[in-house]
């Protein structure tokens, strides 16, 4: 029976045939009908060194029904065991070609195999009984010319409606690409090639049932100790938020440009929404994951973030080409251009940045409008790693290094009752004043009607956690902290003058509890992290001055209590 399906698959192929197909395409149709070694031993070193076609490849694997797909999967586990020897050839142009009929075949089965479950995936590729042996998933990834991990993304998660049946990822996760990974990430002409892909496949690998089972990703990312790997990791995060603080600034630059604009959108604000007028450049949910997890998992890490990075040296970059990762995760992957970064150190004669700086410019963006959910839920990751490194001693110790002074100019949301930012000279001050600034900011510009309650919690926090570290190392900061308690009098008012819409839907109280304890260790404790005396009067004055908040703030509490 199968014999005659194999026939009856020839003639059709035969029929079919055209006077002028090229070479290559004739291969194929030799490899889904018999043996093509029988009649040719050089076979399969021939068709690597052809260019792949891999339209014709997949429609041919399409083009066939269930029972023939089973007849030819001797044939199909042939291509691919060949496929993978080729890997380790020492011709690159085998190796490339090699590299995209894999490609051809993880798509083609794929999309025939939709339904499947289990391992059918893979032992229609591979074959069970042979699937350890010539798996070298590992190897693949380690290839210089990676085009198959370029691609590894969309089809590790895109295959499939439900990712639960994707069995690819399942072997990835059994057999693990890690290492691979890391390769990539460390070597430096890799990194330039395929380092975004690396990264954001490692951050979905770990995130892949994360709490459901043990994840062997988050295990080892973990345990990394290895220095040219966590600063590789480190880069290719700092580029790709730089590049997105870049394409910010540049549409910045064009709203503003010259009088006619400036017109333009005087009269445009007469009858358009805000909606409409916020500057759009997608967000690069993927890349911050990455960081993310790197900061949560690895303290290792923490010690990347300050590392300074020349913009001399990144000048020589390689090209970074265009991934194919998944439209749905917002990433915006570094383009071409080389960063410009102004923040200037104490030397004047170089320009350096670090991560750190570049994620809080990056924070001061996208914390700008959250009224959007995609920007909330990218906001809101931004503040949870603002706070795994606020927790992090390391990370505490350098955010209040007074002779690691920088000029962070993080961006503000328009407002018309203050100066743009340009107008504001930002002095050369530890990092902590950045973040903090950062906090204030918040603060100050989302007391609306849709209260993002939980940002706030979590930006209240952070205060909290760097002052705990002031009082307890006794680091006297010098910092302008009258805006910070004037914001979060302002947040007191905020709160008590629209106590019924937010009691509706948050527990404000427990907000309010939090920032009547930030003042609380002001007074009980300032003595330790205050500058000057003279910062414990203007802190004395502020709350006289502004008594009746914490007045009017006292009576709810007693009126609601009795409810």
């Amino acid at each position: 029976m199968a014999q005659e399906k194999k026939a009856g698959l020839l003639r059709r192929t035969s029929s079919s045939k055209k006077p002028l197909k090229e070479k290559v395409v004739l291969m194929y149709d030799e490899i889904f009908t018999d043996d093509p070694a029988k009649t040719n031993p050089r076979f399969w070193d021939e068709l690597f060194l052809m260019k792949v076609n891999l339209e014709y490849l997949e429609g041919k694997l399409e083009s066939l029904d269930g029972d023939e797909v089973m007849v030819v999967k001797d044939n199909i586990n042939s291509l691919f065991h060949h496929c993978v020897l080729a890997l380790e050839e020492e011709h690159q142009i085998k190796v490339v070609n090699a590299l995209q009929t894999l490609c051809a075949l993880f798509r083609g089965v794929h999309q025939k195999n939709k339904s499947a479950t289990g391992f059918d995936i893979i032992n229609m590729l591979v074959g069970f009984d042979k699937a350890e042996l010539r798996m070298k998933v590992s190897h693949m990834f380690s290839v210089a010319f990676g085009e198959l991990f370029q691609k590894m993304n969309v089809f590790v998660f895109q295959v499939t409606d439900n990712i639960s049946q994707n069995t690819i990822l399942e072997y990835v996760m059994i057999n693990s690409i890690f290492e691979a990974i890391l390769q990539i990430v460390s070597d430096v002409s890799s990194r330039g090639q395929h380092g975004y892909d690396a990264v954001v496949l490692l951050a979905l690998l770990v995130n892949y049932r994360k709490y459901e089972s043990v994840n062997p990703y988050i295990v080892k990312l973990s345990i990394v100790d290895d220095e040219p790997t966590l600063d590789g990791l480190g880069m290719v995060v700092h580029q790709a938020l730089t590049e997105y603080n870049r394409q910010y600034k540049n549409k910045e630059e064009e709203n503003h440009g010259g009088f006619f604009s400036t017109l333009t959108s005087m009269v445009g604000n007469m009858f358009i929404a805000d909606t409409e007028e916020k500057l759009s450049v997608q967000t690069n949910e993927a890349i911050l994951l990455a960081l993310y997890e790197a900061v949560h998992l690895n303290r290792n890490f923490i010690t990347v973030l300050a590392q300074s990075h020349p913009e001399i040296e990144m000048t020589a970059a390689p090209v970074t080409p265009i991934p194919t990762t998944p439209t749905s995760l917002g990433t915006t992957p570094p383009s071409l251009d080389m960063m410009h970064n102004p923040e200037l150190p104490l030397d004047p004669n170089l320009q350096t940045s670090n991560l750190l700086i570049t994620f809080l410019k990056y924070s001061s963006i996208v914390m700008q409008d959250t009224k959007d959910e995609h920007r909330l839920n990218s906001a809101r990751l931004c503040l949870i790693i603002l706070t795994c490194i606020a927790e992090d001693q390391y990370a505490d110790a350098f955010l209040h290094d007074d002779n690691m002074n920088f000029r962070v100019n993080l961006h503000r949301m328009p407002m018309r009752h203050r100066k743009k930012a340009a107008d504001k000279t930002i002095p050369s001050r530890p990092l902590v004043c950045a973040v903090l600034d950062l906090m204030v900011e918040f603060i100050v510009t989302h007391m609306m009607k849709e209260f993002p309650m939980d940002l706030y919690m979590r930006c209240v926090q952070i205060i909290h956690k760097l002052i705990c570290y002031q009082k307890k190392c006794r680091i006297r900061l010098h910092y302008t902290w009258r805006e910070l308690w004037s914001a979060l009098i302002n947040l007191l008012k905020f709160l008590l003058s629209n106590e019924t819409t937010l009691l509706a839907k948050h527990n404000i109280f427990q907000l309010a509890l939090q920032v009547v304890s930030l003042f609380n260790m002001f007074i009980t404790y300032g003595d330790t992290f205050l500058p000057t005396p003279s910062s414990y009067d203007e802190l004395y004055y502020e709350i006289v001055r502004m008594h009746q908040v914490f007045d009017n703030l006292y009576c709810m509490g007693n009126r609601r209590s009795l409810w």
